[in-house]
């Protein structure tokens, strides 16, 4: 019986640089598009013997915004996943998308494909709050965007928003969430802005910084996820990792992949890939891949010790964390037990999981987990 395997797909390519973004993304030309489109296809023709083993469970298109391509290049690159490795007749296959990028020729390609999945970049029901993100739609694009997307036929579709805002208060945040859950998504993923070094959000509100006072601080960010819990468990979303919350039955398989380290394989510049115990990174370099030089920018092979690691930092993410072995028991018994006794970890079964406590400073937590 084959493996399963996680799928996903960079396409770096964005309208114009959201002020808070760090991803490896920019925008490009259409000439610059299609020549990476080709040489991604080639890049997975050439992807080895990885359908011997494996069949893909799942596949995610990230970015950037894939829906910036035309709809036949994404179709296209698709159909080269379907030859090269073998999907699951149930595969979840998922695009991420920008309002103001979709239009009813690219959806009804998506569908016809075989896309399942579509995960669309909202961030805020606030057009103030949308300007000041840098986004390149307003509430009114994104609501034109969502019916037609319905219209098409789509059945599982993720909002992702954005909390802790320049000038955003609890009720302006509150009002997001009321707007989003009238639509009835079947999927919500919500999370904290977090300032990252080399963007103009850094320059702006970094600590200290003239400017810095516009961000909410770190207790009203703190109510803000309590509010984000309360309110979308009313609604009928239950989380299920620290920022993402669903309907049953449409929590997002590709992202439960990662947290649970089954085997995952990237395309694209940047992309990283798992495979029988070893990480790999692609390159960044877009000329080098343009010319069709797939290079790995680091190969690392993980310890019995890493894989450890992994398993509890990341696994302790989803709520229903993790299963409690006896390896698991033997090497980091005492740290559990600690924990434990501290109100941030709790058991649920055979499995240990975090508290709400323990979620509200879970970097803490998880560091713990580090082998010395």
């Amino acid at each position: 019986m084959k493996k399963k395997l996680g799928i996903y797909i960079h396409i770096p390519f964005c309208v114009r640089k959201c002020a808070y973004c760090d991803f490896l993304s920019a925008p490009a030309g259409e000439a610059t598009r299609s020549a990476y489109v080709r040489a991604l296809r080639e890049e997975i023709r050439s992807a080895g013997e990885l359908d011997e083993i494996y069949e893909g469970a799942t596949v995610f298109f990230g970015g950037g915004t894939p829906s910036l391509l035309a709809g036949k290049e994404l179709a296209g690159i698709l159909d080269e996943v379907s030859r090269r490795l073998l999907l699951r007749s149930d595969a979840e296959i998922t695009v991420e998308c920008n309002p103001g990028t979709l239009n009813r020729e690219k959806l009804e390609i998506y569908k016809r494909a075989g896309i399942n999945r579509l995960s669309i970049g909202l961030q805020s029901a606030d057009n103030r709050e949308l300007k000041t993100l840098g986004r390149i739609h307003t509430w009114e694009q994104f609501l034109e965007n969502y019916e037609l997307v319905r219209k098409i036929g789509f059945r599982n579709v993720n909002i992702d928003l954005m909390s802790a805002l320049p000038g955003q208060t609890r009720e302006g945040w509150l009002s997001t969430l009321e707007k989003v859950t009238a639509l009835d998504p079947e999927h919500i993923s919500a999370y904290s802005l977090i300032i990252e070094e080399g963007t103009p959000f850094y320059e702006k509100y970094r600590e200290d910084g003239p400017e810095e006072k516009e961000l909410p601080g770190e207790e009203l960010d703190r109510i803000m996820y309590e509010d984000t819990k309360a309110f979308l468990h009313e609604k009928g979303y239950e989380r299920y990792e620290i920022s993402n919350y669903a309907r049953p039955g449409y929590e997002c398989r590709h992202n439960c992949s990662y947290w649970e380290r089954v085997d995952y394989k990237g395309f694209g510049i940047g992309a990283a890939s798992l495979l029988n115990g070893v990480r790999y990174q692609n390159s960044t370099d877009l000329q080098e891949y343009l010319k069709g030089h797939y290079a790995y920018e680091s190969v690392e092979p993980l310890s019995a010790g890493d894989a450890l690691e992994e398993t509890m930092f990341l696994g302790l993410r989803e709520m229903r964390g993790v299963v409690l072995t006896d390896t698991i028991r033997n090497t980091y018994g005492p740290k559990i037990k600690l924990l434990t006794e501290e109100g941030l970890l709790e058991r649920a079964g055979d499995r240990i999981r975090l508290t709400d406590r323990g979620i509200d400073i879970s970097n803490y937590v998880l560091s713990e987990f580090l082998l010395d």
